[in-house]
């Protein structure tokens, strides 16, 4: 397929700053490939100097994998395609010495930094924490100082908030760790305090792509114009109504900033869509007309017409689960398609449950997206700590978390004083807690738990090399008392329950593999860390309907959709009726929504639907008074058309007494 003046255009623009609007189903990830190839092939730029930015590991890939098809291996050798926090970590790890950090510092995961929030507040509120995590994270993306984030405080929890936010910082510099805001955040600090170690980054990434813009914070923003540099050799593409995480930091003013920062700035709108149908698109456009502003554009395609959009009204969650489960068994039959042609689509991940009920009640395979991982779940990370570092003892986020859970007298100023002798002496903080020289600048209690900790990992670790990984694990869980720090830490004993049945499930996995594949737990701890990196890999091969919140979908594309609970109060989810941004950004979700469907698209609600146990009569979605009355079919209301139409309720009839009969023959 031939590229539409406008990609064409905006593929061979290479004469200053230029902002590609990209409406949805627009080939944009096409363009930034076609372009990426045109500089190398036809403009000579060597592949080394060419950056790509993503959001995602898998748009990423995606484009590496396209690009190497185009142009070949050979040819792309040395070109960055990758996301902003992998670019901060390549720029982290390179300057280290500059940033005052060793170059195999630690990176910590959400759950570590929720970790030190806890302790540091004393708090086992899961919420408290959540909370405080995600201001720091706020801050800390708009690139605010525990400082100065105490003195725009305007409550006393955003004052204890910033002290916590100080604490947190300066624990993280003792453990020689950094969180995944600070590989943003600490390479934009650089280039703006070292001039030369900035100007070294220009010249060796000479044009940048930038995907999805309309997403990037402050901070993402700040390293985008710092590596560009006042030329501003970059390609940004992105579209204003398709900004939906403004909750983790995305600032749609970035878009606006572009305009006053590059004057010279070229926009090039890509307004054919080639994904949906007409009328799917003529209800988005109209949706989203309700917004302002900042580029207007009307998608169009040339697709056809097709069908009506369905707003369908059910009497009960339970009945609309139902619903969408029955309409996919019977379209399936009609169109003989493949399952993973169809999409649920919710607000909040407490609404799959129904459905994965009635998919598994009807028998149709599904795949849950935007849910935890088994491999991301708090418990089995602190197992696979212990399993990462018998394997490998240089791991340094693997010793703080093994070393610290349970706990057992190892605190922040034992960590503090290992990671000082680590740094000064360029070893692992494994290395400086076996060193005598390191223990005895520590007090004897102190000594003692950590010479107790690194003996227990070399007891297993020579156990690991040669014993059965089942029983060798068994008796790991049980030397260190996981299952007594579990019940101690959860003021909820079910919830300890559950966490222990999981190590348990993962246990029982890595005995029956290691009896099966004649591995031991070093090696199995190898196949976990593959496995982890390739599990959404294998899912996208299953044929199943995919069940997703709206935030996941994003990117993605189906020929059946359904989106479900579009009533007030869950979608829109709003809960002051004055904050105009907020009923925004809910508008703009409706139309990334819409936009997933190719050629149908159903959006359900309930009369009724219960809430903590009480039935509650939700209004339907104010979107839905939006929408162009000629593009859309309404049924199940009272006077209106039924949900199950006379045909439709024929051939269910047909399909009852046909296998009646053969039950009968039988």
């Amino acid at each position: 397929m031939t590229l539409n003046t406008q990609q064409q255009a905006a593929v061979e623009y290479l004469g200053g700053p230029l902002f590609v609007l990209a409406g949805a189903g627009s080939g944009k990830t096409r363009v930034i490939t076609e372009k990426i190839a045109y500089m190398i092939r036809h403009i000579g730029y060597p592949p080394n100097s060419i950056a790509a930015i993503t959001f995602t590991n898998k748009a990423a890939q995606e484009m590496q994998e396209r690009i190497a098809a185009m142009l070949g291996k050979e040819h792309t050798r040395g070109l960055t395609v990758c996301t902003f926090h992998s670019l901060g970590m390549r720029i982290l790890r390179e300057e280290a010495e500059h940033s005052g950090y060793k170059k195999n510092f630690s990176i910590l995961d959400a759950s570590d930094s929720g970790k030190i929030i806890a302790e540091l507040s004393s708090s086992s509120g899961r919420e408290a924490v959540f909370n405080a995590q995600q201001q720091i994270s706020l801050w800390k993306n708009d690139l605010k100082t525990p400082e100065e984030a105490f003195q725009a405080a305007q409550d006393d929890w955003q004052r204890q908030t910033a002290q916590l936010y100080a604490a947190y910082q300066a624990t993280l510099e003792s453990y020689q760790a950094v969180d995944f805001d600070d590989l943003i955040r600490l390479p934009v600090l650089l280039f703006r305090q070292n001039n030369d170690i900035k100007q070294k980054w220009q010249r060796r990434l000479r044009y940048l792509l930038i995907d999805e813009c309309q997403d990037t914070n402050a901070c993402q923003y700040a390293l985008m114009r710092l590596l560009s540099g006042a030329e501003g050799m970059f390609t940004a593409v992105g579209d204003d109504d398709q900004s939906i995480y403004a909750w983790r930091g995305a600032d749609m003013e970035n878009l606006r900033r572009l305009q006053e920062d590059y004057p010279q700035l070229k926009v090039i709108k890509l307004e054919q869509n080639y994904r949906s149908t007409a009328r799917i698109l003529k209800v988005a456009n109209s949706v989203i007309a309700n917004n302002p502003k900042l580029f207007p554009k009307t998608l169009w395609s040339q697709l056809g017409e097709g069908d009506a959009v369905r707003i369908v009204t059910c009497t009960s969650e339970t009945h609309e689960a139902e619903y969408v489960a029955g309409q996919i068994a019977r379209n399936k039959t009609i169109h003989g398609n493949n399952y993973a042609d169809y999409a649920i689509l919710y607000r909040g991940n407490h609404q799959a449950k129904l459905f994965e009920e009635a998919l598994r009640s009807a028998r149709i395979p599904y795949r849950l997206s935007g849910g935890q991982s088994f491999f991301e779940k708090a418990e089995i990370k602190d197992i696979l700590a212990y399993m990462r570092l018998l394997a490998n003892q240089d791991d340094d986020p693997a010793f703080l978390r093994a070393a610290t859970t349970p706990k057992r007298g190892i605190g922040d100023t034992t960590l503090g004083k290992l990671n000082d002798y680590a740094k000064q002496h360029h070893c692992s903080l494994f290395q400086a807690a076996c060193n005598l020289e390191a223990l005895t600048a520590l007090n004897a209690k102190n000594r003692e738990a950590v010479q107790s900790f690194t003996a227990t990992v070399q007891n297993y670790r020579t156990r690991a090399e040669t014993e059965s990984a089942g029983g060798t694990i068994q008796d790991l869980l049980t030397d260190i008392a996981y299952e007594q720090h579990l019940y101690a830490h959860e003021e909820n004993s079910r919830i300890a329950e559950n966490r222990w049945r999981n190590i348990q499930d993962l246990a029982a996995w890595l005995a029956r593999k290691g009896e099966q594949d004649g591995k031991t737990l070093i090696e199995l701890s190898q196949t976990i860390a593959l496995m982890t990196l390739l599990e959404g890999k294998n899912d996208e091969e299953t044929d199943a309907v995919k069940l997703s919140t709206l935030h996941a979908s994003k990117g993605l594309e189906y020929p059946f959709v359904y989106l479900v609970g579009c009533e007030e109060g869950l979608f829109p989810k709003i809960e002051d009726e004055s904050d105009h941004k907020k009923i925004e950004e809910e508008r703009r979700l409706m139309y990334v929504g819409i936009t997933r469907a190719k050629h149908s698209l159903t959006l359900t609600h309930c009369s009724k639907r219960k809430k903590q146990g009480v039935w509650q009569f939700p209004e339907p979605s104010r979107f839905f008074d939006e929408m162009p009355a000629g593009e859309i079919e309404i049924l199940g209301r009272k006077g209106g058309q039924p949900i199950v139409s006379k045909a439709e309720g024929k051939e269910r009839l047909g399909s009852l007494m046909a296998m009646l009969d053969s039950k009968k023959k039988q």
